[in-house]
């Protein structure tokens, strides 16, 4: 904050001179930076077509409405091998995200120096690379199936759960622990005793909360060929039966809805 002074008064400023340059400095590199990024967008964009988008939404709208009803049939077992894509792979990720995240502990891991650097690598890995990613490597390896979808989504779901257990771990009450440990308890009496309790209700919400996310992703990934509505979308759009695309997309919706109103159930119970 500055002051000036301006005849017998004096002027209050948020501000002082070096800092209001400092600011309209940053304003104005930020300025170029935007104008220079947008020119270098408009060079690779095709702006007929950006213009003449509202009359391709339009026309598309038309054509998949109304849905095809008669092709439910069809659908709903890869929409049910997309519930299990989902589930399954949670199922998987938890199983080997629970250690890890022990291990990335600070305060339960067994070397902060040693292991718990391999710990972290493997959170961030997972994380950093995206569910269609690991299908299509997967897809690769093992070929096309619901197999390589489980396995994409327990990959991907490895890091997200491990990473907020592992908080939550290190945000235990240590007095509980501390309590247990005067009692004379082992190392795995602490844990069941002492930290487990404390972290289950988190664990529980997480675990539910990625099952939740994991509905959503799962679903294109048949996209890539693992499994599930995705191929069926795919089909879809490539034959251009629109109709079609509609009633998948409104499968999709209910779907998520559903999963939506499930998880919220069961995290209220929890919580």
């Amino acid at each position: 904050m500055a002051v000036s002074q301006q005849g017998n008064l004096k002027v209050w400023h948020r501000f002082d001179r070096k800092q209001q340059w400092i600011s309209w400095a940053g304003w104005l590199t930020g300025t170029i930076i935007f104008v220079y990024c947008f020119q270098l967008i408009s060079e690779k964009t095709f702006w007929m077509f950006v213009w003449d988008a509202p009359t391709q939404v339009g026309d598309l709208a038309y054509r998949m409405i109304p849905p095809t009803w008669g092709y439910f049939d069809k659908i709903w077992k890869p929409l049910w091998d997309t519930i299990n894509i989902a589930t399954l792979g949670t199922l998987l990720a938890i199983i080997i995200a629970v250690p890890i995240a022990f291990i990335a502990a600070a305060n339960t891991t067994p070397s902060t120096k040693f292991v718990r650097p391999f710990a972290l690598l493997a959170i961030v890995s997972s994380r950093s690379i995206n569910s269609i990613i690991w299908a299509l490597l997967l897809v690769a390896i093992v070929g096309p199936g619901l197999f390589a979808g489980i396995i994409a989504i327990g990959l991907r779901s490895v890091g997200f759960i491990a990473k907020l257990l592992y908080e939550a771990i290190e945000e235990i009450d240590p007095k509980q622990v501390e309590a247990i440990q005067a009692t004379g308890a082992g190392r795995l009496q602490v844990l069941t005793y002492g930290i487990v309790p404390q972290i289950l209700p988190a664990f529980a919400g997480i675990s539910v909360y990625r099952w939740d996310i994991n509905i959503r992703e799962s679903t294109v990934l048949g996209l890539v060929g693992a499994g599930g509505i995705g191929l069926q979308l795919n089909a879809s759009i490539m034959e251009l039966a629109w109709s079609k695309v509609s009633l998948i997309l409104i499968a999709i919706i209910i779907t998520v809805i559903f999963s939506e109103w499930i998880s919220a159930k069961v995290r209220h119970a929890i919580i």
